[in-house]
């Protein structure tokens, strides 16, 4: 059984205490009989919202092999140290050996620094994006420009045909 833990460490701690405390929580873990299968440190992020007056925090990903006691082991050292302000422990049903979307994203972005290129596919794909909706924007306005004359029509082809009628009916009583 795989659970994967992720916890928040307040962003007042530095990087390497958060290692430092990871490396404990392994540690934990290991002694309960369980073992760490994956490790991802995602660095200090934004929050979706203010925690303790905090706007930022150390995500670390751990994602555990073993016992639901290692699991109980992990959450409470968790719970006992001050310095995580968060934490969310889910149970998988299959593991996976690539990286989080997250860390995968990171490493794009610094892949492509080292590179020189300042674009990222997301740009790449919105300039796709754009120029697709410029060659499609003359056949739009086309249609906007056909479909506004016919609107004009439609009332006047109305109205000739009720001056028609009433000219026929004219012509009938006369």
């Amino acid at each position: 059984m795989y659970y994967e833990t992720i916890f928040i460490v307040n962003p007042d701690v530095s990087q390497e205490n958060t290692e430092s405390i990871t490396d404990n929580f392994v540690e934990r873990v290991e002694k309960a009989g369980g073992r760490i299968v994956k490790r991802e440190y995602w660095g200090s992020r934004p929050l979706a919202y203010s925690i303790t007056k905090r706007k930022r925090g150390h995500y670390v990903m751990l994602v555990t092999d073993g016992e639901p006691k290692a699991v109980e082991t992990l959450e409470q050292a968790i719970r006992l140290d001050e310095r995580i302000m968060r934490f969310l422990t889910t149970r998988l049903t299959e593991l996976s050996d690539e990286p989080s979307p997250l860390v995968r994203r990171r490493s794009t972005a610094a892949a492509q620094e080292e590179k020189g290129d300042d674009e990222t596919p997301a740009t790449e794909e919105a300039k796709a994006e754009a120029t697709e909706a410029a060659a499609e924007a003359p056949a739009a306005e086309e249609a906007k420009v056909e479909a506004t004359e016919a609107a004009a029509e439609a009332p006047a082809a109305k109205k000739t045909k009720a001056e028609s009628a009433k000219t026929s009916g004219e012509e009938a009583g006369s």
